[in-house]
């Protein structure tokens, strides 16, 4: 089969050095980095360049800490149905592992069992793939009860399939019972039972933070504060923003995936209404599916979110294919990428823009439909920061009523009420005694709101 490494100038130490990557370290596992590109990719198709592509198979290495000595870009034809890539290349980069005594050998894309397991002879190294590298460093990251068990259930089905890997000793039969006892069960069987049945026992256990969770937002709807959800590619400055917007304190790296785990925290709106923000996990291309799958019920904020903000880190060469990533996980979600009123497009990292760029860009949103409308910002100077709350606001108020309620003298419990079921904008003393108090409440709760204040005022949100 044909094949061509179409970028092998990369001069090991020197480049990585430049690039600010790799610092050398015994005790570090020896790496290499290989990304197979399929097939050639259409003008307009939004793909990430195979370049930028190795790039971020490299990062992913480097955020477990793999001392990748060597990066390969591979152009394939067609996949080779026993290796993925052809018998040239194997035999060549079995040379390097050999040279630079390579202990991993990375593959930048998704192996058969089989795949895997005729790399591993042929390179004489082990071999992960990109889902077994995304769960490893999933499985670093997180730090929660509820993390640990999602990806554990997302490593044990990933594991499950692979137990017909190069490991032998699983075809061993254990006995059977009594004197005769039959051929027993294979030592595979026993092993793939055992999976399945600490996969079930998780399963009940993430039952239960579904539950949790579940409460949890009920509490929060009957204290009526709107969820503002962040999604993002990995490293887009979700955190950095969250920080932001919340002056929070949580951990923000220039490193993919440097939290798992989602955190809420409450923010104020322009006008004094508050509203609860929630930093969710950083997606990625090919995102496994078992992980989607695991992480449904932190993904439940995103899904019950009242606005979306889409991070982008616009200053990427590849944001274009980072959001449409994004765009393909939220769709799995269920949730339609392009409804304005509901998602917003954050631009973040405009700082690292040149002015020309920055103008440029400015002129791309102000063309947008003004409903639909990105908002380029910089979570790290806080510039544009208030843009964007004021989109926020203006995104919930759409969806709420806006009245003004009067509170008789007499009624000491009343005001106490209204914050705890409603969103309180201003409250002023009326000349008789009375308290006038604005609120904002979604359409379904006004008549509630009506039995309990014999005076209501519908006002323009």
């Amino acid at each position: 089969m044909a094949t061509e490494d179409f970028d092998d100038s990369h001069d090991g130490d020197a480049q990585e050095r430049e690039r600010g990557f790799v610092t050398r370290r015994a005790d570090l596992t020896r790496a290499m980095v290989i990304t197979p590109v399929v097939g050639r990719r259409s003008a307009d198709e939004a793909v990430r360049a195979p370049e930028a592509r190795l790039e971020e198979a490299v990062g992913l290495a480097l955020a477990i800490d793999l001392d990748v000595r060597e990066r390969k870009l591979v152009q394939l034809q067609a996949v080779r149905p026993s290796t993925f890539i052809g018998k040239g290349k194997v035999e060549e980069f079995a040379g390097l592992v050999k040279a630079e005594e390579i202990e991993l050998v990375v593959m930048d894309t998704a192996l058969t069992p089989v795949q895997q397991r005729n790399l591993e002879k042929a390179l004489g190294a082990k071999v992960l793939d990109r889902t077994g590298l995304i769960l490893e460093i999933f499985g670093r990251r997180a730090r929660t009860k509820e993390g640990t068990l999602q990806v554990e259930h997302a490593h044990l089905t990933w594991q499950k399939s692979r137990l017909v890997r190069s490991w032998t000793h699983l075809e061993r039969q254990r006995g059977g019972f009594g004197f005769l006892g039959g051929p027993g069960e294979t030592q595979i069987e026993a092993d793939r039972r055992m999976i399945t049945e600490r996969i079930l026992k998780i399963e009940r256990e993430l039952e239960q933070v579904k539950r949790t969770r579940g409460l949890h937002r009920a509490g929060r709807k009957r204290v009526p504060y709107p969820v503002v959800a962040l999604v993002g590619y990995t490293n887009a400055g979700k955190s950095t923003l969250f920080n932001r917007l919340t002056r929070a304190d949580v951990v923000a790296a220039d490193m993919l995936f440097a939290t798992l785990d989602p955190t809420l925290r409450s923010i104020t709106l322009p006008h004094g209404a508050h509203a609860i923000l929630s930093d969710t996990v950083g997606f990625i291309s090919e995102l496994p599916t078992q992980l989607v799958a695991a992480f449904r019920a932190t993904l439940e904020e995103v899904i019950e979110a009242d606005v979306i903000l889409h991070v982008r880190d616009i200053s990427h060469e590849d944001a274009e294919a980072q959001g449409a990533d994004v765009a393909a996980v939220l769709k799995e979600l269920e949730i339609d990428p392009a409804d304005s009123a509901r998602v917003i497009e954050v631009w973040n990292k405009i700082d690292r823009l040149e002015p020309e760029a920055r103008e440029t860009l400015a002129a791309t949103a102000a063309r947008r439909d003004p409903d639909a409308r990105p908002v380029p910002v910089s979570a790290l100077t806080g510039e544009g920061e208030d843009v964007l709350l004021a989109a926020v606001e203006r995104r919930l108020s759409a969806k709420r009523e806006t009245v003004e309620v009067r509170v008789a003298p007499e009624d000491g419990a009343g005001v106490n009420w209204l914050f705890r079921h409603c969103d309180v904008l201003e409250r002023r003393p009326a000349d008789d005694g009375a308290t006038e108090v604005v609120v904002r409440i979604e359409p379904g709760r006004v008549e509630g709101l009506r039995r309990r204040f014999a005076s209501l005022r519908a006002l323009d949100a």
